[in-house]
């Protein structure tokens, strides 16, 4: 059999990790700071609210996009 003849194998291009989140961009809301977020890792994005700048920021959003299966 030929490699012509059969299916090519997916294999993620990266393995599951801890996301490395940095911001791309912000700004000020009446709620706190919007942070739109990306992991410098396999390009997933978020959106988080730091409410107050000596708390951390929550997620928003759900990470989306990323790295998925390449051939």
């Amino acid at each position: 059999m030929t490699s012509s003849q059969t299916l090519p194998i997916l294999r993620p291009t990266a393995l599951p990790h801890e996301h490395a989140w940095a911001v791309d961009s912000r700004h000020a809301t009446s709620e706190g700071t919007v942070l739109y977020v990306r992991c410098v890792g396999c390009d997933a994005h978020r959106v988080d609210l730091q409410p107050h700048p000596h708390r951390p920021p929550l997620a928003l959003t759900r990470e989306a996009g990323g790295v998925g299966l390449t051939p």
